[in-house]
């Protein structure tokens, strides 16, 4: 089985689509049934069930996707660094994150240490009342953000996970005996007040402004870090939006998380200065985009997973 053949199979198996396997390979979807078909008649059985609502892998196909993914991921470690060091990528780079992205990119940041080990890789908090300032002035190469980003001077990069949204209120505040909240709810609660130079179209996308219905959200006291939000929260009656890493990293005493049920999926993403863009942050990205199965392990849904999940029939989820 060619090394291209093998790419395409691992891809689809992971997508489980054609047309988003043949987009992420830059190949057409033609190539990607005829790579498979190639593979069927050479193996002797079916490795995908086809039907017009879904393809999924066969048990075949699962344990042959066992059987290759490893030794791929290790012959194309081996190109990428024999590249690299031809190249001569070396030299420093500095990594913007919030809260605890660094543990949620810890898959990343492994496969890009294994694949540089000459490269010094350093880590620096972003705050959410600037977030756009490290990489201006050069603090920072690359780093994490939530999405959208509409900065003409900078690059967005892949979208490495997404998920659910939750309102962080006190174990008093007058919601917290809800199972579960709609955005309308929020016109009940005083949200934090996120300062300039935030732009206001990035902040209105986790803290809106106004409810589906248009009645206003009021706002509260100025916050520059999630520390301060836990503060305000647990003192003084404030509710916060927050994504999935609230929940999963400030489990706090006094603290309820509640879903909103109507939110869209918050999605985080890779940003860096286009005019600063250089082979190490090209670097990191590819890492990115090659590290999102690995993701999926530590409870993370990489954009595409999540997409499918909602495009499904009740019934199936």
């Amino acid at each position: 089985m060619e090394l291209r053949d093998i790419e395409i199979f691992l891809t689809l198996a992971e997508e489980l689509h054609f047309g988003r396997t043949a987009e992420r390979l830059h190949v057409t979807q033609a190539r990607v049934s005829q790579a498979i078909a190639k593979q069927e008649r050479r193996i002797g059985a079916a490795l995908f069930e086809r039907t017009s609502r879904q393809v999924v892998l066969t048990p075949l196909g699962a344990r042959l996707r066992e059987d290759l993914q490893a030794g791929y991921e290790r012959i194309r470690g081996g190109m990428e660094t024999a590249m690299e060091t031809a190249r001569g990528v070396r030299g420093s780079l500095r990594l913007g994150i919030f809260g605890p992205n660094a543990h949620d990119l810890a898959p990343v940041t492994k496969l890009f240490r294994q694949r540089y080990p000459s490269c010094d890789l350093s880590f620096h908090e972003v705050g959410i009342s600037d977030p756009f300032g490290p990489l201006r002035t050069g603090q920072v190469d690359v780093q994490t953000c939530w999405l959208p980003v509409r900065e003409p001077d900078l690059a967005v990069g892949p979208v490495i996970f997404e998920g659910p949204m939750s309102l962080m209120v006190s174990d008093d505040h007058p919601l917290a005996g809800r199972r579960q909240v709609r955005l309308e709810d929020l016109s009940d609660c005083v949200l934090p007040a996120i300062p300039e130079p935030a732009p206001h179209y990035w902040v209105e996308a986790v803290e809106p402004f106004r409810t589906p219905s248009g009645r206003p959200i009021p706002r509260g006291p100025q916050v520059t870090t999630f520390q301060e939000v836990i503060g305000f929260v647990l003192t003084s009656g404030l509710a916060a939006v927050v994504h999935a890493d609230g929940p999963r990293y400030y489990q706090r005493p006094g603290i309820v998380y509640l879903p909103i049920e109507d939110a869209p999926p918050g999605r985080w993403a890779l940003i860096w200065r286009t005019a600063a863009e250089t082979e190490l942050v090209r670097a990191y990205v590819r890492a990115a985009e090659e590290a999102r199965g690995k993701l999926r392990h530590q409870g993370l849904e990489p954009a595409a997973e999540t997409r499918r999940r909602r495009s499904r029939p009740e019934s199936l989820t």
